[in-house]
């Protein structure tokens, strides 16, 4: 009898996450080992001045189910890249270490509970909430995503949120094309995966703003609005052709 392969890979991308990334860990794996299917852990260390490695590198000597990466620079789409295309899962699953989304969610997004290539977790829309979310970082990010979907995604209301999960091969078809680093790399794989014709579900769930978060609403949404213009340039020079 043929052994089963791993089932579902979930991938942290990590960068100075030496507080939070313990209890993300000790969550992520309580609930995995509750599963009937083979799961692994990836985490992707990239560019951090903190302890975050040494402690990925010490749950992944107590537990064969969690493996260390190390990328040498920051930026969150580098290290979800590397992760994904290293991952054996049939399922890739991108989670945030704030774990703003509870991992007893993780199951909504696998066969058979849904079917499609990439399911997205959504803060709109039917089944969402979101709690203790600062209203400026509310209106800004409503802002941010009607522009994308004017410039790039039609029709997807939620496109940031940090939690989504590719089936092996589409991940194997869309992270090879990426050209982003930085925060907006999953506009770009949805952009592509809509231009492949791959099929996309927004999953909406409960959210929890974590006062924490590592994105810089002012900085970090100028840099992102001259992405969103990136990748219909990368589109135009035909850099996402088959």
């Amino acid at each position: 009898m043929t052994k089963p392969g791993v089932f579902l890979s979930v991938i942290f991308p990590a960068h100075n996450e030496a507080d939070r990334l313990p209890r993300a860990l000790e969550q992520t794996i309580t609930y995995l080992e509750g599963q009937s299917y083979l799961w692994e852990i990836l985490v992707v260390e990239n560019g951090s001045r903190d302890a975050t490695f040494e402690i990925a590198s010490g749950f992944a000597a107590h537990y064969p189910t969690v493996r260390v990466l190390r990328e040498h620079l920051p930026g969150k789409g580098r290290a979800v890249r590397a992760g994904v295309l290293a991952a054996r899962g049939d399922w890739r699953f991108i989670c945030d270490v704030d774990l703003s989304m509870p991992v007893t969610e993780i199951n909504r997004f696998l066969p058979p509970n849904v079917q499609a290539d990439i399911v997205i977790a959504s803060r709109e829309g039917k089944n969402a909430r979101r709690f203790n979310e600062p209203a400026y970082r509310h209106l800004i990010g409503r802002i941010f995503n009607l522009i994308v979907r004017i410039l790039a995604l039609p029709g997807l209301h939620d496109s940031q949120c940090g939690f989504k999960c590719f089936s092996a091969g589409t991940a194997s078809q869309l992270f090879p094309l990426q050209t982003i680093n930085g925060w907006t790399f999953d506009v770009e794989l949805l952009y592509i995966a809509r231009l492949r014709g791959f099929r996309v579900v927004e999953l909406g769930i409960p959210w929890y703003h974590d006062p924490h978060s590592k994105v810089k609403v002012l900085c970090d949404s100028a840099r992102m609005m001259l992405d969103l213009f990136k990748i219909r340039w990368n589109h135009l020079r035909g850099k996402y052709a088959p």
